[in-house]
Protein backbone atom coordinates (compact mmCIF):
# COMPACT_ATOMS: atom_id res chain seq x y z
CA UNK A 1 0.00 0.00 0.00
CA UNK A 2 1.23 3.52 -0.56
CA UNK A 3 0.13 6.36 1.86
CA UNK A 4 0.66 10.08 0.16
CA UNK A 5 0.77 12.94 2.47
CA UNK A 6 0.41 16.18 1.34
CA UNK A 7 3.12 19.19 2.62
CA UNK A 8 1.27 21.83 3.69
CA UNK A 9 2.23 24.99 6.00
CA UNK A 10 0.26 22.64 8.76
CA UNK A 11 2.42 20.32 9.04
CA UNK A 12 5.62 21.24 7.16
CA UNK A 13 8.90 19.25 8.49
CA UNK A 14 12.60 19.82 7.04
CA UNK A 15 13.07 16.75 5.18
CA UNK A 16 11.26 13.40 5.66
CA UNK A 17 13.18 12.09 8.28
CA UNK A 18 12.10 14.74 10.30
CA UNK A 19 8.22 14.55 9.12
CA UNK A 20 8.06 10.70 10.01
CA UNK A 21 9.64 11.58 13.60
CA UNK A 22 7.13 14.11 14.18
CA UNK A 23 4.72 11.20 13.85
CA UNK A 24 5.73 9.04 16.64
CA UNK A 25 6.69 6.23 14.30
CA UNK A 26 9.82 4.27 15.70
CA UNK A 27 12.83 3.05 14.47
CA UNK A 28 12.20 -0.42 13.82
CA UNK A 29 9.41 1.05 11.05
CA UNK A 30 11.28 3.61 10.06
CA UNK A 31 13.89 0.91 9.46
CA UNK A 32 10.80 -0.98 7.61
CA UNK A 33 9.88 2.11 5.25
CA UNK A 34 13.17 3.73 4.42
CA UNK A 35 13.21 2.03 0.60
CA UNK A 36 9.82 3.07 0.37
CA UNK A 37 10.09 6.86 0.34
CA UNK A 38 8.95 8.93 -2.66
CA UNK A 39 8.71 12.81 -3.35
CA UNK A 40 6.32 13.43 -6.15
CA UNK A 41 6.33 9.99 -7.20
CA UNK A 42 10.33 10.59 -7.71
CA UNK A 43 12.50 7.82 -5.71
CA UNK A 44 14.21 9.85 -2.65
CA UNK A 45 15.75 8.80 0.72
CA UNK A 46 15.12 9.67 4.10
CA UNK A 47 17.39 12.82 5.03
CA UNK A 48 16.07 14.17 1.46
CA UNK A 49 14.70 17.50 2.12
CA UNK A 50 10.61 18.89 1.90
CA UNK A 51 8.78 22.07 0.50
CA UNK A 52 5.26 22.55 0.95
CA UNK A 53 3.24 21.49 -2.36
CA UNK A 54 5.23 18.19 -2.55
CA UNK A 55 3.52 15.05 -1.63
CA UNK A 56 5.74 12.30 0.11
CA UNK A 57 4.41 8.94 -0.38
CA UNK A 58 5.36 6.28 1.69
CA UNK A 59 5.20 2.55 0.01
CA UNK A 60 4.49 -0.20 3.11
CA UNK A 61 3.79 -3.62 2.87
CA UNK A 62 1.55 -4.11 5.25
CA UNK A 63 -1.41 -5.44 3.67
CA UNK A 64 -5.67 -6.20 4.83
CA UNK A 65 -4.97 -9.76 6.58
CA UNK A 66 -8.30 -10.38 8.87
CA UNK A 67 -11.29 -12.53 7.72
CA UNK A 68 -14.12 -10.29 6.09
CA UNK A 69 -17.08 -10.02 7.73
CA UNK A 70 -20.00 -8.46 5.31
CA UNK A 71 -22.26 -6.20 7.86
CA UNK A 72 -23.11 -2.74 7.27
CA UNK A 73 -21.00 -0.43 9.26
CA UNK A 74 -22.26 2.66 11.18
CA UNK A 75 -19.58 5.14 9.23
CA UNK A 76 -20.12 8.80 11.44
CA UNK A 77 -17.14 10.16 9.79
CA UNK A 78 -14.58 9.25 7.19
CA UNK A 79 -11.45 10.89 5.62
CA UNK A 80 -7.99 9.92 3.80
CA UNK A 81 -6.64 9.24 7.08
CA UNK A 82 -9.41 8.53 9.64
CA UNK A 83 -12.60 6.13 9.93
CA UNK A 84 -15.17 6.75 12.93
CA UNK A 85 -17.48 3.77 13.75
CA UNK A 86 -21.08 3.85 15.30
CA UNK A 87 -20.31 -0.10 17.48
CA UNK A 88 -23.12 -1.56 17.61
CA UNK A 89 -23.74 -3.41 21.70
CA UNK A 90 -23.26 -6.88 21.52
CA UNK A 91 -19.52 -7.50 18.99
CA UNK A 92 -16.02 -7.44 19.91
CA UNK A 93 -13.47 -4.81 18.68
CA UNK A 94 -11.34 -7.48 17.27
CA UNK A 95 -10.76 -11.15 18.19
CA UNK A 96 -8.95 -12.19 21.12
CA UNK A 97 -7.07 -15.40 18.71
CA UNK A 98 -9.50 -17.51 20.43
CA UNK A 99 -12.82 -16.11 20.47
CA UNK A 100 -14.65 -13.98 18.00
CA UNK A 101 -12.60 -14.80 15.37
CA UNK A 102 -13.80 -13.39 11.88
CA UNK A 103 -17.08 -11.98 13.91
CA UNK A 104 -15.81 -8.86 15.14
CA UNK A 105 -16.27 -4.68 14.25
CA UNK A 106 -12.36 -5.15 12.69
CA UNK A 107 -14.11 -8.00 10.66
CA UNK A 108 -16.86 -5.60 9.48
CA UNK A 109 -14.68 -2.43 8.60
CA UNK A 110 -12.07 -5.17 6.80
CA UNK A 111 -15.13 -5.93 4.70
CA UNK A 112 -15.73 -2.33 3.65
CA UNK A 113 -11.98 -1.52 3.11
CA UNK A 114 -12.33 -4.59 0.78
CA UNK A 115 -15.49 -3.07 -1.34
CA UNK A 116 -13.56 0.61 -1.18
CA UNK A 117 -10.25 -1.55 -2.86
CA UNK A 118 -8.31 -0.27 0.16
CA UNK A 119 -5.91 -3.08 0.90
CA UNK A 120 -4.85 -1.63 4.15
CA UNK A 121 -4.74 -3.05 7.79
CA UNK A 122 -7.61 -2.68 10.02
CA UNK A 123 -5.86 -0.17 12.86
CA UNK A 124 -8.07 0.88 15.82
CA UNK A 125 -6.71 3.16 17.69
CA UNK A 126 -9.01 2.75 21.58
CA UNK A 127 -11.40 -0.09 22.50
CA UNK A 128 -14.25 -0.39 24.01
CA UNK A 129 -16.15 -3.55 26.00
CA UNK A 130 -18.06 -5.99 24.31
CA UNK A 131 -21.60 -4.09 25.63
CA UNK A 132 -20.59 -0.64 25.19
CA UNK A 133 -21.90 1.29 21.49
CA UNK A 134 -20.74 4.37 19.92
CA UNK A 135 -17.69 5.81 18.38
CA UNK A 136 -14.53 3.92 17.75
CA UNK A 137 -11.47 5.61 16.20
CA UNK A 138 -9.79 3.45 13.42
CA UNK A 139 -6.65 4.86 11.61
CA UNK A 140 -6.10 4.20 8.05
CA UNK A 141 -2.42 5.06 7.47
CA UNK A 142 1.06 4.12 9.44
CA UNK A 143 1.15 7.87 10.34
CA UNK A 144 -2.19 8.94 11.18
CA UNK A 145 -1.66 5.71 13.81
CA UNK A 146 1.43 6.43 15.47
CA UNK A 147 0.18 10.26 16.05
CA UNK A 148 -3.25 9.29 17.13
CA UNK A 149 -1.87 6.31 19.48
CA UNK A 150 0.70 8.85 20.95
CA UNK A 151 -2.42 11.24 21.55
CA UNK A 152 -4.58 8.70 23.22
CA UNK A 153 -1.67 7.72 25.65
CA UNK A 154 -1.17 11.16 26.21
CA UNK A 155 -4.98 12.16 27.47
CA UNK A 156 -5.18 14.52 23.91
CA UNK A 157 -7.80 12.68 22.21
CA UNK A 158 -11.15 13.70 24.40
CA UNK A 159 -13.70 11.19 24.55
CA UNK A 160 -17.13 11.48 26.19
CA UNK A 161 -19.71 8.65 27.23
CA UNK A 162 -22.70 8.74 28.25
CA UNK A 163 -24.19 6.50 31.19
CA UNK A 164 -27.43 5.61 32.87
CA UNK A 165 -26.25 4.76 36.71
CA UNK A 166 -28.89 4.30 39.71
CA UNK A 167 -29.48 7.05 42.50
CA UNK A 168 -29.26 10.79 41.78
CA UNK A 169 -25.04 11.50 42.16
CA UNK A 170 -23.93 14.58 42.38
CA UNK A 171 -24.74 17.50 39.44
CA UNK A 172 -20.87 17.43 38.74
CA UNK A 173 -17.90 15.19 39.99
CA UNK A 174 -14.32 14.40 39.70
CA UNK A 175 -13.42 10.54 40.67
CA UNK A 176 -9.60 10.11 41.20
CA UNK A 177 -9.38 6.67 42.22
CA UNK A 178 -6.86 4.01 41.42
CA UNK A 179 -7.77 0.74 39.08
CA UNK A 180 -6.35 -2.39 39.23
CA UNK A 181 -7.43 -6.04 38.83
CA UNK A 182 -10.16 -7.83 41.10
CA UNK A 183 -7.32 -11.09 42.15
CA UNK A 184 -10.42 -13.17 43.16
CA UNK A 185 -12.56 -12.50 40.39
CA UNK A 186 -11.36 -12.91 36.47
CA UNK A 187 -12.34 -9.99 34.22
CA UNK A 188 -13.24 -7.71 37.04
CA UNK A 189 -11.36 -4.60 38.19
CA UNK A 190 -11.51 -2.59 41.53
CA UNK A 191 -10.38 0.54 43.07
CA UNK A 192 -7.22 -0.31 44.64
CA UNK A 193 -4.37 1.44 46.22
CA UNK A 194 -1.57 -0.33 44.05
CA UNK A 195 -3.55 -0.17 40.91
CA UNK A 196 -2.91 2.24 37.96
CA UNK A 197 -4.34 6.12 38.18
CA UNK A 198 -7.52 6.76 36.85
CA UNK A 199 -9.57 9.66 36.73
CA UNK A 200 -13.01 10.34 35.68
CA UNK A 201 -15.22 13.83 35.36
CA UNK A 202 -19.12 13.66 35.35
CA UNK A 203 -22.00 16.07 35.29
CA UNK A 204 -25.69 14.77 35.10
CA UNK A 205 -27.64 15.71 31.46
CA UNK A 206 -31.06 14.51 33.10
CA UNK A 207 -32.52 13.08 36.60
CA UNK A 208 -34.97 10.20 36.02
CA UNK A 209 -37.02 8.74 38.88
CA UNK A 210 -34.27 6.43 40.76
CA UNK A 211 -31.64 6.94 37.71
CA UNK A 212 -29.76 9.57 35.96
CA UNK A 213 -28.33 10.16 32.78
CA UNK A 214 -24.62 11.45 32.96
CA UNK A 215 -22.08 12.47 30.83
CA UNK A 216 -18.67 11.38 31.38
CA UNK A 217 -15.38 12.08 30.24
CA UNK A 218 -11.95 10.15 30.73
CA UNK A 219 -8.26 11.73 31.58
CA UNK A 220 -7.43 7.68 31.89
CA UNK A 221 -8.17 4.86 29.94
CA UNK A 222 -8.50 1.98 32.29
CA UNK A 223 -10.21 -1.01 31.53
CA UNK A 224 -13.67 -0.67 32.53
CA UNK A 225 -12.64 2.45 34.03
CA UNK A 226 -16.09 4.36 34.38
CA UNK A 227 -18.11 0.90 35.11
CA UNK A 228 -15.72 0.59 38.33
CA UNK A 229 -15.53 4.52 39.22
CA UNK A 230 -19.38 5.12 39.33
CA UNK A 231 -19.95 1.34 41.22
CA UNK A 232 -17.29 2.79 43.61
CA UNK A 233 -19.58 5.86 44.28
CA UNK A 234 -22.73 3.92 45.05
CA UNK A 235 -23.76 4.85 41.37
CA UNK A 236 -23.77 1.61 39.55
CA UNK A 237 -24.46 1.56 35.93
CA UNK A 238 -27.75 0.11 34.91
CA UNK A 239 -27.65 -3.18 33.35
CA UNK A 240 -24.34 -4.16 34.98
CA UNK A 241 -24.30 -6.94 36.42
CA UNK A 242 -20.58 -7.61 36.86
CA UNK A 243 -20.43 -4.55 39.43
CA UNK A 244 -24.16 -4.90 40.92
CA UNK A 245 -25.98 -2.19 38.42
CA UNK A 246 -30.01 -3.46 38.24
CA UNK A 247 -30.85 -5.42 34.79
CA UNK A 248 -34.64 -4.45 35.80
CA UNK A 249 -34.58 -1.85 32.52
CA UNK A 250 -31.96 -2.99 30.62
CA UNK A 251 -29.93 -6.05 30.37
CA UNK A 252 -26.09 -4.81 29.78
CA UNK A 253 -24.40 -2.01 30.73
CA UNK A 254 -26.14 1.58 29.84
CA UNK A 255 -22.71 3.03 28.35
CA UNK A 256 -22.54 4.73 25.46
CA UNK A 257 -19.42 6.43 23.60
CA UNK A 258 -21.05 9.53 22.81
CA UNK A 259 -18.17 12.28 21.79
CA UNK A 260 -14.76 12.37 20.27
CA UNK A 261 -12.99 15.74 19.04
CA UNK A 262 -9.16 15.54 18.15
CA UNK A 263 -7.58 17.07 15.27
CA UNK A 264 -6.75 14.77 12.12
CA UNK A 265 -3.05 14.26 12.75
CA UNK A 266 -1.97 15.17 8.39
CA UNK A 267 -4.53 17.62 7.70
CA UNK A 268 -4.67 19.43 10.93
CA UNK A 269 -8.67 19.60 10.67
CA UNK A 270 -10.22 19.54 14.13
CA UNK A 271 -12.90 16.46 14.15
CA UNK A 272 -15.62 16.74 16.56
CA UNK A 273 -18.08 14.42 16.18
CA UNK A 274 -21.25 12.94 18.49
CA UNK A 275 -22.98 9.62 18.33
CA UNK A 276 -26.72 9.38 19.35
CA UNK A 277 -28.13 7.02 22.07
CA UNK A 278 -28.76 3.19 20.81
CA UNK A 279 -32.68 2.91 20.80
CA UNK A 280 -32.15 0.41 24.37
CA UNK A 281 -30.64 3.17 26.48
CA UNK A 282 -32.77 5.77 24.58
CA UNK A 283 -35.94 4.04 26.05
CA UNK A 284 -34.46 4.56 29.93
CA UNK A 285 -35.18 8.11 28.91
CA UNK A 286 -38.69 7.77 29.41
Amino acid sequence: MKYNYKITENNYQKSILDFISYYRLGNEKIKKIKDGLYINNLKAKIDDLLKVGDVLSIEDDSSLDIPLLDKRIDILYEDENVLLVNKPIGIAIHSDGNENVGNTLANMVASYYKRKNLNMPVRYIHRLDYDTSGIVIFAKDILTMSYLSYLLENHQIRRDYLAFVEGICDDEFRIEAPIGRNRHINGKYIVSNSGKPAITNGKIVEKYKGRCLVRLSLETGRTHQIRVHMASIGHPLLGDKLYGGSLKLINRQALHSYYVEFNNPITKKLIQISCRLPNDMAKLKK
